[in-house]
């Protein structure tokens, strides 16, 4: 309930006036948010599925009248919200592509994610990474927000490709691939580039379990000897796995219990980062089912 709807019914309490006369005070307002609720639900009904779709179809999908769904779309159709096609189908209007490029959305990872890996960095004064998944399946850094600690970590290899199994950061993605984008990487042969590196897939397939788990993914110095990450992925606007934000610290300032608790920090992070991107958690939660227990 809103503040205006709120102060409408204490202030009709406070001049004697009755209980149904405060809720038609407050029932424009009801009104009015319902019929956003309602209009954000037709515009989810479009899809790549469903570019196209009639008041019938639209009705169904919404469990909204034939007549109220009409109604809502002829005012979604005169503030662009939506366009008739030559069909008398209904799609998405004109005015969400001219929002989509008109510069206010950020068009890289980089972009998206600045802003929130500083805000974390400002908390747990730990070095923070932004990685981004390739179409070769590893990662490459992209950005860092270092720690003001004079022994922190540093990351020196920006834009070299690395592999998903080695770190927290790739094993964060590597946890919410498709099963068999996971099989071909865990398929292969896995490198030691340190004395703890997880090198034997059957425990490096429970690693990426409790990654789905938790949401997050932790590293004991797996990858860089002496340095401890906790890494949560970065999802697009179709619910997949895009990119990785890892918080590292040498490992005498992240005892276990500080990895899980900056774990769930970075998760809410990476999380921010994801809905700037687009995300929305009903498509990575279908994506993630139809990926069933696999990976």
């Amino acid at each position: 309930m809103g503040h205006e709807e709120i102060t409408a019914m204490e202030n009709a309490a406070a001049s004697g006036e009755s209980g149904a006369a405060a809720g038609r005070a407050a029932a424009p307002g009801r009104s009015g948010v319902q019929s956003i609720d309602r209009a954000v639900r037709i515009l989810r009904c479009f899809s790549p599925r469903a570019p196209e779709m009639g008041i019938s179809d639209i009705a169904r999908a919404t469990g909204l009248s034939t007549s109220t769904t009409h109604r809502l779309l002829v005012a979604m159709q005169h503030n662009g919200l939506v366009r008739q096609t030559r069909q008398r189908q209904y799609a998405l209007g004109p005015l969400l592509v001219q929002l989509a490029r008109s510069g206010a959305f950020p068009t890289t990872l980089r972009d998206a994610a600045l802003a929130t890996m500083t805000e974390l960095r400002a908390i747990v004064d730990e070095t923070v990474g932004l990685h981004e998944l390739l179409p070769s399946l590893e990662r490459a850094v992209v950005d860092q927000v270092e720690s003001h600690h004079a022994l922190r970590r540093t990351y020196t290899e920006l834009g070299v490709p690395i592999a998903l199994v080695h770190g927290a950061p790739g094993k964060a993605m590597l946890a919410f691939l498709s099963p068999a984008a996971a099989d071909s990487l865990l398929s292969q042969p896995i490198s030691a580039v340190t004395p703890t590196t997880i090198t034997d897939p059957d425990l490096l397939r429970r690693d990426l379990a409790q990654a789905r788990e938790a949401g997050y993914a932790l590293s004991f110095s797996e990858r860089t000897p002496g340095i401890r990450t906790a890494a949560a992925p970065v999802f697009d606007h179709s619910g997949a796995v895009t990119g990785s934000i890892s918080v590292s610290a040498p490992e005498g300032r992240m005892p276990t219990e500080r990895m899980h608790e900056i774990g769930a920090q970075v998760r809410r992070a990476a999380w921010s980062v994801s809905e700037v991107l687009g995300a929305a958690r009903d498509a990575v939660a279908e994506r993630i089912a139809a990926y069933g227990t696999g990976g």
